[in-house]
């Protein structure tokens, strides 16, 4: 695994400067439109890779808020998922926009764990027909490094009050109540993970094991199972969108070209890079 991070590095290390000149050159001579179409109305805003902060995401969703010429939201979704409490985050601010205005989810590729629960308060959630949604669940990960320790000669030295003050320790394996302190903790987000996905898409919580239970559905699956509303393309998504908020001219809101060279690096460094958690720390 090391091996592999190291190469993937590496990599970037020798490619970065060159993605990064190229992108910028060619936003800067992309052409823009040169048609007047009057004043923006509808806005785009992307959650796209490994959810790990939510500032950005939750600062457009703030702008979109209180720009009163703003009439609805398209949120492009595209990410695997990432830690718990961004991603609460994002569905609570989109909770909070939808209440001013109409916004419509559309999975574009992946809507899976955090990224989906950025989702469920949506007006609608679309996806497309080869995205893949679902993955409700919670995973908590650390290796046990105190084989490798032993072999190079080094040794843990912990001082620490409280019994469970060492709960997820990467240096030796887990006592038996610290797995169960970390299990009570996954599953406290678990349910509310399901309790939460269960109330804003009006289904029932007994039957989790249907929708939930961390499993990942094609769109028409989870159109079946209840968690999506509708299986189009972005185009269709677009003009639901326009109708929900009553625009008949729809007028994009168009980013600056250095927010689409930020926005196409963060997807391409999320691409290449794992996701990554320090100490011991839940996630969806």
């Amino acid at each position: 695994m090391l091996e592999i991070v190291s190469k993937v590095i590496k990599w970037i290390g020798q490619h970065f400067l060159g993605m990064l000149f190229l992108l910028i050159a060619v936003m800067m001579f992309m052409p823009r439109s040169t048609q007047d179409k009057g004043p923006e109305n509808l806005q785009e805003i992307k959650l796209s890779g490994n959810i790990i902060d939510a500032d950005k995401v939750l600062k457009e969703i703030e702008g979109a808020k209180t720009n009163s010429r703003i009439k609805g939201v398209l949120f492009t979704v595209n990410s695997p998922g990432g830690a718990v409490t961004p991603s609460i985050e994002i569905a609570y601010a989109i909770k909070e926009l939808k209440e001013v205005k109409p916004v419509i989810a559309y999975a574009g590729g992946i809507m899976a764990s955090g990224s989906y629960y950025s989702s469920i308060h949506a007006s609608k959630i679309i996806a497309n027909p080869g995205a893949m949604i679902g993955s409700i669940g919670v995973i908590l990960q650390s290796p046990n490094v105190e084989e490798l320790m032993g072999r190079v000669g080094i040794s843990a030295q912990t001082v620490k009050q409280g019994a469970y003050k060492e709960t997820g320790t990467f240096t030796r394996k887990w006592t038996k109540e610290e797995r169960k302190e970390l299990e009570e903790v996954t599953g406290d987000a678990y349910e509310l993970f399901v309790r939460d996905v269960a109330e804003a898409r009006g289904l029932r919580v007994e039957d989790k094991a249907i929708y939930a239970d961390a499993h990942i559905f094609m769109a028409h699956k989870a159109k079946e199972v209840g968690l999506i509303d509708e299986v189009a393309t972005k185009s269709i998504a677009k003009k639901e969108l326009a109708k929900l908020a009553g625009v008949k001219n729809p007028v994009w809101k168009e980013k600056s070209k250095i927010d689409i060279i930020i926005e196409e690096m963060d997807a391409k460094l999320s691409t290449y890079l794992p996701f990554v958690s320090y100490g011991v720390q839940a996630k969806f």
